[in-house]
């Protein structure tokens, strides 16, 4: 099924974009609009090592990690929440029970929903466990293993996403060599060859079920880049050549709406400001309340323009307050209903501009995903985007970096500066065709491990 590629963009500039707004938004099971004027919490919990031993163990966990946090909006007066389930290994190796877990969780809400008004949804998200140096991305158990887990899960959740994986081998070569070449290569075209073929699929099994095919992220590739980037002491990978993964990145995660999804998108999906500029979809951020499951340079920038504010994942523990759900779940409603006042007293506009000028210039990342140079970045992915993945994705990454070297208030490093510099010029020197630069990588890194083109079709 050929996808619909977007040509046009969503907004008519950054200005445009705002917290709790979507030009497309969706509504769940039991009410939620999500990108309709407000934004809501997306608590992600997960399960203590060892609870996974069983069906029933793991039932059991999930019924209270999942549980104490609906009670806890209840309990402080918030009005709604999505929670999402990141599938453990053993979740998704047997289907039945990540569904299972979904049924059980929809029954909660629906409890919640009739005795106490709380609109609630659910979010579930099977592993890919199709890693690509160990097995074949197309055909394998596992590749069916996923594919089942969508079809049980479907039946239950209001929203199905995924994490896929395609393209990692290559960039995982790469990204320790500093070779923009290779992680264009990795994220930019083979991400996006299996995105489409996956999202087809996922879409339609969505479809069939009457759930929201919500979105993917790069969380194997570009925020891989963006960790080993690190904070202001690491030098291990320049967080130059982080922000051009992540603008490469937004090319690749927008196929999954080109395939039909319709958002909420993936909250660890960095580059969903740019998504939401493109396609208008309503999106999943995390930022300063994910520093339960990793640390960011962006911790307040990044919800700008969110339409769920989520903290990324956290394991079920007891804390002095509560159980970690709980208490996650608290942080993230009363953020909410901060943004949420700020949009009813008409002050959305200097709280966005809060939470930009807070992280813009803390990062050269940061600095190109605030909301106007989201927009000009994906402008350069979608006016390339009817040539190929390669050419939206290889000007996607050429615009950051001429964003970020265009900006006097950037300050960079020597170090930053040469490899961003060296990066563009790189850069610059690709052939402007896609099989061109598709046959020079099959050269190029045919003997890295694991890399299969057929895999991808190749």
């Amino acid at each position: 099924m050929a996808r619909n590629r977007l040509t046009k963009m969503a907004y008519k500039d950054g200005a445009e974009m705002m917290f709790g707004t979507a030009k497309y938004p969706v509504t769940t099971k039991r009410g939620i609009v999500i990108g309709g004027g407000f934004v809501h919490p997306e608590v992600v919990p997960h399960p203590r090592p060892g609870s996974e031993k069983t069906m029933k163990t793991l039932l059991r966990e999930y019924e209270k990690a999942n549980g104490d946090a609906l009670e806890r909006m209840v309990i402080v007066g918030h009005p709604t929440l999505q929670i999402e389930n990141e599938h453990i290994f053993q979740m998704t190796h047997n289907p039945k029970w990540g569904g299972e877990i979904a049924a059980q969780t929809a029954r909660q809400m629906d409890d919640y929903l009739t005795k106490y008004g709380l609109k609630a949804a659910y979010r579930s998200t099977p592993a890919d466990l199709r890693k690509p140096d160990m097995v074949d991305m197309r055909n394998s158990d596992y590749t069916r293993e996923v594919l089942e887990s969508f079809n049980e899960v479907a039946k239950y959740a209001d929203i199905v996403s995924i994490e896929s994986m395609g393209g990692k081998e290559i960039f995982d070569h790469a990204i320790i060599r500093n070779d923009i070449e290779g992680i264009l290569f990795g994220i930019g075209v083979l991400g996006a060859i299996d995105m489409e073929w996956m999202w087809d699929q996922i879409v339609a099994i969505a479809k069939k079920n009457n759930c929201i095919a919500g979105g993917d992220t790069n969380c194997s590739e570009a925020n891989t880049a963006m960790f080993m980037a690190g904070g202001m002491t690491s030098k291990d990978v320049p967080h130059v050549m982080a922000a051009l993964a992540r603008a490469i990145a937004a090319s690749r995660t927008l196929v999954a709406y080109e395939c039909g999804a319709t958002g909420p998108t993936k909250d660890c999906a960095y580059e969903d400001p740019i998504i939401k500029a493109m396609a208008g979809v309503p999106i999943s951020c995390e930022g300063k309340t994910s520093a339960c499951a990793h640390s960011d340079l962006a911790g307040n920038l990044i919800a700008s323009v969110c339409d769920l504010w989520s903290n990324e994942a956290v394991e079920y523990h007891d804390m002095f307050g509560a159980t970690t759900t709980s208490v996650f779940a608290e942080i993230l409603g009363y953020d909410c209903a901060m943004f949420n006042s700020a949009i009813e007293l008409g002050y959305q506009q200097q709280m966005k501009e809060i939470l930009v000028n807070s992280d813009m210039y803390r990062d050269s990342h940061s600095l190109i995903l605030a909301p106007d140079n989201a927009w000009e970045v994906g402008n350069a992915i979608v006016q390339n985007r009817g040539k190929s993945n390669y050419a939206s994705a290889r000007a996607g990454a050429i615009k950051a970096g001429q964003i970020i070297l265009g900006d006097k208030k950037m300050r960079l490093t020597k170090l930053e500066n040469d490899a961003l510099n060296k990066a563009m010029k790189e850069l610059e020197a690709l052939p402007d065709d896609e099989g061109t630069f598709i046959d020079n990588c099959l050269k190029k890194y045919k003997n890295v491990k694991g890399f299969n083109p057929s895999s991808y079709g190749l």
